[in-house]
């Protein structure tokens, strides 16, 4: 693995870990138990309450899906693409739930980057 693999792996990692409710698995989706404290028609995900049913995009960026028993939420983040990690950088963007590839030097010109499987 290149070096600038590794540190992309790397930030994502931190990312996750500092705006996720638990540390995600390998699959990208945690499920939890109700807890004795959260509303009764409803679910809390940081400290906001969502209603039962599904639950599109939170703002930390999951689909999840409350139920009265639990809540199941998947990570809507895509990895961050390839790129040249010496002239370019990676940049969350938080309302799109999305990474965007911008030039070092100048933040408002895009990067080429390898296209994104999801």
């Amino acid at each position: 693995m290149s070096i600038s693999g590794m540190a992309e792996k790397i930030f994502l990692a931190f990312f996750v870990a500092v705006g996720s409710i638990v540390t995600l698995g390998d699959a990208g989706c945690i499920a939890e138990r109700r807890k004795p404290w959260w509303p009764h028609k409803g679910c809390m995900i940081n400290g906001k309450i969502y209603p039962l049913g599904h639950i599109e995009r939170t703002e930390f960026c999951y689909k999840c899906d409350c139920e009265k028993d639990q809540i199941r939420c998947c990570s809507c983040m895509i990895d961050p693409p390839q790129y040249d990690g010496e002239k370019c950088k990676v940049i969350f963007n938080r309302k799109t739930c999305d990474y965007d590839v911008v030039q070092k030097d100048d933040p408002s010109k895009e990067c080429f980057s390898y296209s994104r499987m999801c």
